[in-house]
């Protein structure tokens, strides 16, 4: 007999406009394929997306994954698209009229997007700006000529590119537009710790903030980095003395200054009676001495950096 106590339930991820992606529970079960289009109910009116994800959990998995409490009304039939059509026409011309009004009212903000519900309950105007904005003359005019919710959201410049969309330096679409639910901060620290050079033209995303896969790798090196000996630590090595300068865990090579002006690279296995005869000489750890191959210019990193 089917085990009662732990039946399975559907899991849907769907993608919206501006590559908002959002869980819900197949509660009706629906025979639901990737690419299909649904057709929610949202605190804010009906939405309309696409089907990334059909997953399959049990009812003791609830807790996995950030299911939202609104309901899947429906595939999207012809009406549903037909709307849908309507309302990105009609997003073209509010966008288009909303950034006149800006001008007249000479408001220092940045019109990014404008989305419509489904059923046109609400609209949203995504926008970008450096200081607080008084809008409010605004939304009067836009709400006299729409009649209906208006609704004005200021975003960053990293959720600005999400919604935007384009190709990393790596050829691939960006991982905001195609995966990442939630941004989290990304310091210069999370490059320093995989020795990567400290340009900020190389380091930066097309948001201009650090890119986000900076922190793809950042645990197994803080992990492996744990096997070797810290920048300074001193060692002994064909009768001359030196220090640890850096270490390569791709490699498995450590990287040493010597006291005659000599660089060399010493493998993680032969190192280690190195240091053990400084540490029987009684020397102590120094700072290492780096000099970065370009000139860093530390106000220029920290504009980049997000901690947010």
């Amino acid at each position: 007999m089917p085990d009662l106590l732990h039946k399975n339930f559907e899991i849907i991820k769907m993608e919206f406009k501006g590559h908002r992606r959002h869980f819900y529970k197949n509660d009706r079960e629906y025979p639901v394929l990737i690419g299909d289009y649904l057709v929610v109910e949202t605190d804010k009116g009906e939405d309309m997306g696409r089907v990334t994800s059909v997953i399959s959990l049990s009812d003791d998995c609830q807790s996995c994954l950030p299911v939202s409490g609104n309901t899947i009304l429906r595939k999207a039939g012809d009406a549903d698209w037909n709307q849908f059509r309507d309302n990105q026409d009609n997003e073209k011309m509010t966008y288009s009229m909303c950034q006149e009004k800006i001008r007249d009212l000479n408001l220092s903000m940045k019109l990014m997007d404008v989305e419509y519900q489904l059923d046109k309950k609400k609209i949203t105007f995504f926008y970008t700006a450096d200081e607080r904005v008084d809008f409010r003359e605004l939304v009067r005019q836009l709400a006299s000529v729409l009649r209906t919710r208006i609704e004005m959201r200021q975003i960053g410049v990293r959720d600005e590119t999400k919604r935007l969309g384009g190709l990393g330096s790596c050829g691939f679409p960006l991982c905001c537009a195609t995966f990442i639910e939630d941004f989290e901060p990304v310091s210069t620290q999370n490059a320093k710790d995989q020795n990567l050079p400290m340009n900020p033209l190389k380091l930066s995303g097309l948001c201009g903030k650090l890119k986000c896969c900076l922190r793809y790798e950042h645990p197994v090196y803080i992990a492996e980095l744990k096997k070797y000996p810290n920048p300074g630590t001193p060692l002994v090595h064909n009768n001359h003395k030196g220090i640890v300068i850096k270490a390569d865990i791709i490699s498995e090579l450590i990287t040493c200054d010597f006291d005659n002006d000599t660089r060399e690279e010493i493998s993680l296995d032969d190192i280690k009676p190195y240091i053990e005869k400084a540490r029987e000489a009684g020397l102590t750890a120094e700072q290492p001495e780096i000099v970065p191959d370009l000139p860093v210019d530390e106000n220029e990193l920290k504009a980049i950096e997000d901690n947010s």
